[in-house]
């Protein structure tokens, strides 16, 4: 995901097989968001609260093509743009 301000440029090639490309637009965000692997909020402990559940199966709905259960990576929570979403 890339977040771009208004007026930056950009310029996209797609390869041989060609692509798929999803653009969202919008206002800005009312806050910080944060990150830990497949969450976002704009509470910590709202991330926390998804990473309790989800290393405890609560979910319920089965992640659409997968046939395993896939454990929470031990990574920590970042916010938005501050260093890598996956430091």
């Amino acid at each position: 995901m890339l977040v771009f301000r208004a007026g930056d440029r950009m310029s996209l090639k797609a390869g041989p097989m060609g692509a798929r490309l999803l653009l969202l637009g919008g206002a800005t965000m009312d806050g910080p968001r944060y990150l830990f692997w497949n969450f976002v909020s704009s509470s910590r402990d709202r991330i926390e609260q998804a990473k309790a559940d989800w290393a405890r199966d609560r979910f319920g709905t089965p992640v659409p093509g997968e046939t395993e259960w896939i454990p929470l990576p031990e990574k920590k929570v970042v916010r938005a743009g501050e260093g890598s979403p996956t430091s």
